[in-house]
């Protein structure tokens, strides 16, 4: 692999193509530990803007943070078999802590549920307790066994996980939808990601829950990337580990709960949804960089007017709120900085020169279209902002044309098949509800039923697997 640039084509090589983006635009590294990664700055930067967008809007519905420990006796675990039998394959134990072992297996946190809500149960006595409404962002670990891909699976990632407890379980309800639509104006108004929403197959729901609903988002290579979850619990973990309230009824009953959560593999969606040959492209709204000014000067006095004027342009855009940076380097032409932003995924360039100076303005650059224009000094600042917003309007209508594009009807298992490998992407078909038929297709085909619409089709057609009448229409693809 070349030290500089992306050497590979998305559409010839897409996976070499993601590892060489995600490495040189150093937004990851491979960690000394096997099957771990570092996140780094810009990245992290990206994650820290996700944070802070849901974290704004949770908190204005009354939801706080906590932190709970990443150590999880077995017991615990144990104590839900659905539960644990559901992360046995992945979970990392402790055995020993110094030259001491443990009179306890200790799990690494695979997911909070277990330590959380024994908790719960010391926590809730009252319905004046309710609704508890608390979230955790911090580390998982999950012992994958798979190939190690950069924010999509590693052993360690991190995530945000919502814990909710309520009276009844129309408010339960109510909490899993809540957090289903701030996860999709995240994803879709921020990552400019369009994604499908709707209910997994109860062969496909998390370990535990009474129903599991999901975001599903489309790849270019076809393959589906599950973006985030919500899930209802009903009163199944409650009555594990006996979190009751007296209602003011007087009498005793059992909590309703949801968890949802999100993790780092979106900006792995990201990279992959919008990048190009080039690098990165980031949507303005979580990009750690707007705008980057270039100049394009030699040596003398020119060079200082065009150094000072860079400078007050940089200066004014921030005042606006914008992330700048104006790259003075002098050991690197312009023409590799060009090359060297573009791969970071900036989405604006602005250019520099004697002959712009004298003229009274700058070259403006997009980064999604490459588009050019002279833009007059006194423009800059309304021009960049409408860019801005061009950009992120342009690449979720570019995506939403993939998504259509990779999304295809299907009637019978042979047409199934055959588009599986023509083209994949999501196959909408009709499907009987057995979980027979459903474990056939994933046995031979490697599909899952990704979700099940919220808003159901009327099947046209008997089960794509096997042709008796249908129950509904959902979408299968293979996934990451």
């Amino acid at each position: 692999m070349s030290d500089t640039g992306v050497t590979v084509k998305k559409n010839q090589d897409f996976s070499q193509w993601y590892v060489e983006v995600v490495l040189k635009a150093s937004l990851a590294d491979y960690a000394p530990v096997k099957g771990c990664m570092i996140i780094r700055e810009d990245a992290y930067a990206i994650w820290e803007k996700i944070h802070e967008i849901l974290n704004s809007k949770i908190k204005a519905t009354g939801h706080r943070n906590v932190y709970f420990p990443m150590f999880i006796p077995e017991a615990f675990l144990k104590k839900e078999a659905e539960h644990f039998e559901g992360f046995t394959p992945e979970v990392a134990w402790i055995t020993q802590g110094g030259d001491t072992p443990l009179e306890e297996k200790l799990a690494v946190r695979p997911t909070s549920e277990t330590i959380m809500y024994a908790t719960f149960s010391k926590w809730i006595r009252s319905w004046r307790d309710l609704p508890m409404k608390i979230n955790q962002w911090c580390n998982i670990v999950r012992w994958e066994t798979k190939a190690t891909k950069l924010f999509l699976r590693t052993r360690e990632f991190l995530w945000q996980e919502g814990h909710t407890a309520h009276a009844t379980s129309e408010e339960a309800e109510a909490e899993v939808m809540y957090a289903l639509k701030e996860y999709k104006d995240i994803m879709e108004n921020y990552l400019a990601i369009p994604v499908l929403v709707g209910v997994k197959s109860e062969s496909e729901k998390f370990a535990g829950a009474l129903y599991t609903t999901a975001l599903e988002a489309i790849m270019p290579d076809g393959k589906a990337l599950q973006m985030g979850t919500s899930h209802n619990l009903g009163q199944h973990f409650a009555k594990v580990f006996g979190i009751k309230f007296v209602g003011e009824d007087k009498q005793d009953h059992y909590v309703w709960q949801t968890s949802w959560g999100i993790t780092t593999r979106l900006i792995g969606a990201m990279i992959m949804v919008h990048g190009d040959d080039k690098g990165l492209v980031l949507p303005p709204k979580v990009a750690p960089i707007h705008v980057v000014i270039v100049p394009i000067m030699f040596k003398g006095v020119e060079a200082e007017a065009i150094n000072t004027k860079a400078n007050e342009i940089s200066e004014k855009l921030k005042s606006n709120g914008l992330n700048v940076v104006f790259d003075c380097r002098q050991e690197y032409t312009p023409g590799w900085k060009f090359n060297q932003w573009e791969l970071k995924g900036v989405p604006v360039r602005i250019e520099i020169g004697p002959r712009d100076l004298k003229q009274g303005q700058v070259v403006m650059v997009r980064r999604d279209t490459g588009q050019k224009s002279p833009v007059k000094e006194v423009d800059i600042p309304i021009t960049v902002e409408r860019l801005l917003q061009e950009i992120q309007d342009n690449m979720f209508a570019k995506a939403k044309t993939l998504l259509q594009d990779k999304t295809t009807a299907i009637n019978n298992y042979d047409e199934f098949k055959k588009m599986l490998e023509e083209k994949g992407g999501f196959l909408k078909a009709a499907w009987c509800g057995s979980t027979a038929c459903e474990a056939k297709i994933k046995e031979e085909t490697g599909c899952t039923i990704r979700v099940c619409p919220f808003q159901k089709e009327e099947p046209t057609d008997g089960c794509v697997y096997c042709g008796q009448k249908a129950k509904e229409t959902v979408y299968f693809a293979r996934s990451y």
